[in-house]
């Protein structure tokens, strides 16, 4: 496997990611991250390699679709805390120590 191979591998885990996200398919998500997780190693392996303009594009890329998940992810949070909220009548912020007191 080339550092080409690895950056793509986690490009494609990442788009993998997001639409588990969307769907909301733990198992996908799951998986996705595992596959993530296994080509970032993989490109780490290639640390002491010059970067190329190729991989300098993927690696933005991945960059780019990784923003992506993480702003998925807050959104999916700041939804649950505020379903928390108006479940329990805290309009409390739920991860500060005064909101976790009325837990």
């Amino acid at each position: 496997m080339t550092r080409r191979d690895a950056l793509i591998s986690v490009i494609e885990a990442l788009h993998a990611e997001i639409d588990a996200l969307k769907s909301n398919d733990v198992s996908a998500l799951e998986l996705a991250t595992r596959t993530k997780v296994a080509g970032i190693d993989a490109v780490a392996s290639f640390d002491g390699e010059p970067m190329t303009a190729e991989i300098r594009e993927l690696a933005g890329e991945a960059h780019r679709l990784n923003e992506t998940c993480r702003i998925y992810v807050n959104l999916m949070a700041a939804n649950v805390r505020r379903r928390l909220q108006n479940l329990t009548g805290n309009p409390m912020a739920a991860y500060s120590p005064a909101g976790l007191a009325y837990a």
